[in-house]
């Protein structure tokens, strides 16, 4: 039996795949087996269910000292641009949210902003838990505790532990990017270190703060480093078994400082989508996120493993900031219609993937 043919048996029959398997099968390029494999993959993990959740987003400035390339959201402080919510600005878009019927999270991020000093997000986290204890706060990237850590000279667990006693529920997965050092040099090298941000997933996980992980992927990295990426993650999930969700989107150069580069194209998003969902063999949930994506190539993932297609949002800065064309917020009935469209049955659900009752809207 030569190496493919064990690699796609492997893949068949749910096995753990290697990084030779993992590359063997992408350079094969079979999409059609990848999806089908994928498809019993999400399956045996999660039955004929897709999730979503009702989730308003936060991004509570773009003024950043870090100017990564690949960043289309961040500007200098002075930047017309600039702007920060101040407690009055969250306030109202916390009133705002009480309106939303079953709204479970909060999602919060930024960017690093250079005077903006750690009382400021602890404030944040503090003011959303006041004003709705019961939605989950999902907060900040391992980049931003990284940021935190260092403004403070505070350890990550300890600022970790500063944020669970204030509120916070779980961590986003973002900033990850490609843990690769090299491609981080090129794309982000004034940010966390790969062995910074695993290093925070790691500390959260034993803190009993669950978490997303990411990857960005078609900017400069290899194909290897891209595979050995997701590798990185299992070994972690092995570890820890912190990790909820994977999110995979492609990067979008428009008005970035890597705008030579093209989009990768649909097919490439549905084969990165398949080997996400084998590969990562002990992550429960593989999330298609609808905004990077757009909604017909999200309701696409659903026959490539993917089981979630992240929340209605509400507002979203970042990745538009970067061209990206889709709606900023979509309605529960929606997401309903395009997962029952899929052949699957839609679950509403909370942050931590508990069902809850769906209201109408």
């Amino acid at each position: 039996m030569n190496k493919l043919t064990a690699a796609r048996e492997k893949a068949e029959q749910g096995k753990r795949l290697s990084l030779e398997d993992a590359l063997l099968l992408y350079e094969e390029n079979d999409l059609l087996a990848l999806a089908a494999w994928a498809k019993k993959a999400k399956e045996r993990k999660s039955g004929q269910e897709v999730y979503y959740n009702v989730n308003r987003h936060i991004n509570l400035t773009n003024i950043c000292t870090s100017g990564c390339p690949l960043c289309a959201f961040q500007c200098e402080e002075g930047d017309s641009r600039g702007y920060v919510l101040e407690t009055e600005d969250i306030g109202r878009i916390l009133a705002e949210a009480r309106t939303v019927r079953n709204l479970g999270e909060i999602h919060i991020v930024s960017a690093l902003h250079p005077t903006k000093d750690f009382s400021y997000y602890l404030q944040v986290v503090k003011q959303v838990k006041a004003a709705l204890p019961e939605v989950d706060i999902k907060a900040f990237t391992p980049v931003e505790i990284v940021h935190f850590a260092r403004m403070t000279g505070k350890s990550i667990e300890t600022v970790l532990t500063i944020l669970k006693e204030a509120g916070l529920s779980s961590l986003p997965g973002g900033g990850a990017e490609i843990l690769s050092d090299r491609v981080r040099q090129i794309i982000c090298p004034k940010k966390a270190t790969a062995a910074e941000w695993i290093e925070t997933m790691k500390t959260a996980h034993r803190l009993g703060i669950r978490t997303n992980a990411t990857m960005m992927y078609g900017h400069v990295e290899t194909i290897e480093e891209r595979l050995q990426h997701l590798i990185t993650l299992r070994d972690i999930q092995d570890e820890t078994g912190g990790f909820q969700a994977f999110v995979s989107f492609p990067f979008h150069p428009a008005h970035t400082g890597l705008e030579n580069l093209k989009r990768v194209g649909s097919w490439e998003d549905m084969k990165m989508m398949a080997l996400s969902r084998l590969i990562l063999d002990n992550i429960d949930h593989i999330k298609a996120f609808w905004i990077m994506l757009t909604l017909p190539v999200a309701q696409l993932a659903l026959g490539f493993g993917a089981d979630d297609l992240d929340g209605t949002i509400g507002e979203e800065k970042i990745i538009h900031a970067a061209g990206a064309k889709t709606n900023t917020g979509i309605t529960r009935t929606k997401l309903r219609a395009i997962i029952e469209e899929a052949g699957y049955v839609p679950v509403e659900r909370d942050t931590f993937y508990h069902a809850l009752k769906e209201a109408e809207g």
